[in-house]
């Protein structure tokens, strides 16, 4: 696992928990898996997918009954990120803080991280 021993590599605030949980509820699923792939106008996008089991190779991370697993090859891209989920009047949405990345797009949703 990339990362620093006993720290975890992502942070989820209360209202990313709770919206977690209340999917993983009514879906019956184990959990939030969260990658990167090529894409985007920057080179890069998150990818969020719900899962109906962990995979041994992801890194757990678990807040108040939410889990997110992360994919092998995002670990690095990932680490030290907040998630929060943010209400406003248009939208409603899953948010990365992510201090890894180096440029993003106008949309949000492309990302660039140094070197790539």
């Amino acid at each position: 696992m990339f990362g620093i021993p006993g720290k975890q590599a992502v942070s989820i605030t209360d209202n990313a928990a709770a919206q977690i949980v209340k999917l993983m509820t009514s879906g019956d699923k184990k959990g939030l898996r969260i990658g990167v792939k090529k894409g985007g106008c920057a080179g890069m996008e998150y990818t969020m997918e719900y899962v109906d089991e962990v995979d041994p190779m992801d890194e757990v991370v678990e807040q108040e009954g939410a889990r997110v697993m992360i994919a092998p090859m995002a670990q690095m891209f990932l680490f030290g990120t907040e998630i929060d989920y943010e209400v406003s009047l248009l939208e409603a949405g899953f948010k990365f803080n992510n201090p890894n990345v180096t440029e993003a797009c106008g949309c949000g949703e492309s990302i660039k991280f140094e070197g790539m």
